[in-house]
């Protein structure tokens, strides 16, 4: 059973093209609503926030985002935002004093220190590169003037988080992750929950090298396999491979997509879910394409050409709807031996959610499968249960649980997923 594109399946879904603009109106207030009340509870319905993120249209506006994005992350707003490692050293007025004529006050501060980052960072230049080609990414008609600000503080965030966290590599790519947060929330809201993804969701991609990302990316076909083997063998056989949904992970979809309604709805999506749910979303993709795909030279050329260039009217709601189904019926734990053969299995990049509670402390996702796939079954033996899996079974699931479910069933279990793998204390936020 594939996931094929349905007639008038539209991209936008029915928080835009619904029964009649009153419906909708009273849908968005209600949700609004919703939402409202589970920030004020005291402690906060983290489980509710993510059902509202996850379910049709998402937290809706930047202004609920601006409150909700921290509490999916766990970030204080109250606190002070973070500062550099130089910073923390020599804070207050002694820090500045050898600069002739110095004030004390915030901005001069902001602007000595950024140039302090810049000086010491060995990435700056190719974070100067990557940003000022990255025009695109901010709002057509926007002044020069306040774009090269932007661009300016979307530098000095990326440079803040490096440096505070040596232990993070940087990537082409990560930027384009970084400027939809600063668009949304502004400078130092960003820098705090950029941080804080850096440290957690987007860990594996910032290794010294690739190979966490690569076994990320090795999800892509078991996903696809389960759903359509006959496209999962297209695309064996023309050998594509799985470069062409790369920059998708890695940017969380953030560099391919023109409309930024779009990409905040993902990030919305991503953000209440298992850090694995990016590779989902890139299959349920493919999915949706299969035909596209099956009409193509069965070679790699064609195939990657095709599906590197990803349409920008996408059902969004349906596929996300999907994608979350999808993580129900094949869930990481699932799936992990067959991704694991086709890399070697401690280079594992996640877990399933409650790994990553001790995943958490440890400030990595990928440790846990690692120390759980050591030793778990010999090479010889994985491929073989690989090649000799039943296909059946999975018909049964997709019957049983169907592929069409709009967020129902299939979005609790991601949120009740969600929340077992959040660490425990993130359930009790700002009491």
């Amino acid at each position: 059973m594939a996931l094929r594109p349905s007639k008038g399946d539209g991209s936008a879904g029915r928080w835009d093209r619904g029964a009649g603009k009153a419906d909708f109106n009273a849908k968005r207030k209600k949700k609004v609503a919703e939402i409202h009340q589970a920030l004020n509870s005291d402690p906060i319905d983290l489980a509710a926030l993510r059902r509202m993120a996850i379910s049709e249209g998402g937290l809706l506006t930047d202004e609920i985002r601006c409150q909700v994005w921290p509490k999916l992350l766990n970030v204080n707003t109250s606190e002070a935002p973070p500062v550099s490692r130089s910073q923390a050293l020599c804070p207050g007025k002694a820090f500045f004093s050898h600069i002739p004529n110095c004030t004390t006050d915030a901005k001069m501060k902001k602007v000595y220190v950024g140039k302090d980052l810049r000086d010491m960072s060995k990435d700056y230049q190719q974070v100067l590169l990557d940003v000022r080609r990255s025009l695109r990414r901010f709002p057509p008609g926007m002044p020069d003037e306040q774009r090269e600000g932007l661009q300016e503080e979307l530098i000095d965030i990326i440079l803040l988080v490096l440096d505070r966290n040596p232990q993070l590599h940087y990537y082409q790519g990560y930027h384009d992750i970084v400027v939809t947060f600063l668009l949304v929330v502004g400078e130092r809201l960003a820098t705090s929950l950029v941080e804080k993804l850096s440290t957690h969701h987007l860990r594996d991609f910032m290794d010294p090298t690739m190979d966490n990302t690569k076994h990320i990316l090795n999800y892509l076909m078991p996903i696809i396999d389960q759903v359509s083997p006959e496209l999962h063998d297209f695309m064996q056989s023309a050998e594509v491979g799985t470069i062409f949904a790369l920059s998708w992970l890695i940017t969380w979809f953030g560099h391919v997509l023109m409309d930024f309604r779009h990409v905040v709805r993902l990030y919305d999506f991503f953000l209440a879910c298992h850090p694995l749910m990016p590779i989902y979303f890139a299959a349920v993709i493919v999915l949706y394409r299969e035909q596209e795909v099956l009409d193509c030279d069965c070679d790699m050329a064609s195939v990657h050409h095709l599906l590197s260039q990803i349409p920008q009217d996408l059902p969004y709601e349906t596929l996300i709807s999907r994608a979350g189904d999808l993580f129900v019926q094949f869930p990481p734990s699932e799936l992990a031996r067959e991704a694991a053969a086709q890399q070697e299995a401690e280079r594992t990049a996640a877990s399933t959610f409650k790994d990553f509670e001790l995943a958490s402390t440890q400030q990595r996702p990928d440790m846990v499968l690692r120390q759980r796939f050591r030793g778990l079954l010999r090479p010889e033996a994985r491929t073989k249960d690989v090649l000799t899996k039943p296909r059946t079974n999975r018909f049964v699931k997709l019957a049983v649980m169907g592929l069409t479910v709009a967020l129902g069933a299939a979005a609790l279990a991601v949120v009740k997923s969600a929340l077992e793998w959040a660490p425990k204390f993130q359930l009790q936020l700002f009491p």
